[in-house]
């Protein structure tokens, strides 16, 4: 239901209502953001193939991920997907935009952290300094 509510709002405000100028496209917070917005995408992308190969074909059993922003977070795909959606934000500089990226984060972020304790858990040699979602922070 969020998304099909997200996407409408997004959408609807984008196509409709948002005067961005002629020079939108002069605009350096627009290309700030989408640098933004594909680091992020870059980060979620190689933490997503990480966790879908942890495991050979057959193996069972729980791995600890490995390498790419996983070296530093538990939840490193969850922060690829928070930094898009601030490259979106800040690109798009509207209200919707900026909505949408707290609401990722207040429902992704819980994630991370239940995630990062269940890896403390599960695992006696797991990363002592590696963090739930924030690198070197939280």
């Amino acid at each position: 239901m969020f998304c099909m509510f997200n996407g409408y709002l997004q959408a609807a405000y984008l196509l409709q209502h948002a005067d961005f100028g002629q020079d939108w496209y002069r605009n350096p917070r627009f290309y700030i953001g989408l640098s933004i917005f594909f680091f992020g995408m870059f980060i979620n992308i190689q933490s997503d193939h990480k966790l879908r190969t942890l495991r050979k074909p057959g193996e069972t059993g729980y791995k600890i991920p490995r390498g790419g922003m996983f070296t530093y977070v538990s939840g490193a795909n969850f922060l690829g997907e928070i930094i898009e959606w601030f490259g979106f934000a800040v690109a798009n500089g509207t209200l919707p935009t900026l909505a949408f990226f707290f609401s990722t984060t207040a429902s992704i972020s819980p994630r991370a952290f239940q995630h990062h304790r269940w890896y403390k858990e599960k695992f006696e040699d797991y990363p002592k300094e590696r963090k739930a979602l924030i690198p070197f922070i939280i």
